[in-house]
């Protein structure tokens, strides 16, 4: 088997799209992705994608409602936030805003070591993007978000 069929033993998002096509565009301009392959059907819309990141891969394809396929903005909504590391927080959601994505949190130092915020692009998929500033145990990290926090934390 070759390795670019062997089976992965990652787990791998595949995000679906309304206009899956310009999404592939989007994120190469917001996030330097790489387009790896792409599928188009019949009708020239995209059946697979594959991209990466930073070295990550991620799949996305085109909605597909007949098949029970929707996107976040067809779904009014996704409950599942896509995170990425980066070497500068601040430039890399500077650069994803100037390609179309919308600031939903900006980047901010956190008390998990972090330096972290988060978009929403333009297909509806929300992206949490983070610096490591500090590497803290769970001890720590658990003191500062109770410092952070004291009894009125969001949980």
């Amino acid at each position: 088997m070759s390795e670019s069929a062997s089976p992965s033993t990652s787990i791998t998002p595949h995000l679906v799209c309304a206009d899956a096509l310009k999404a592939i565009e989007f994120y190469k301009q917001a996030f330097n992705a790489v387009e790896e392959m792409k599928l188009l059907g019949p009708t020239g819309k995209l059946v697979h994608g594959s991209m990466s990141i930073a070295g990550a891969r991620f799949m996305l394809a085109e909605e597909m409602p007949d098949w029970g396929s929707l996107g976040p903005n067809a779904l009014k909504g996704s409950p599942v936030v896509i995170h990425l590391i980066v070497p500068d927080v601040d430039a890399t959601i500077a650069q994803a805003i100037a390609a179309g994505a919308t600031l939903v949190m900006p980047a901010a130092d956190m008390f998990w070591g972090d330096r972290y915020g988060q978009i929403k692009d333009p297909f509806g998929h929300r992206w949490s993007i983070a610096t490591p500033k500090q590497s803290l145990t769970p001890a720590q990290m658990q003191a500062a978000m109770e410092k952070a926090f004291g009894s009125g934390g969001p949980c």
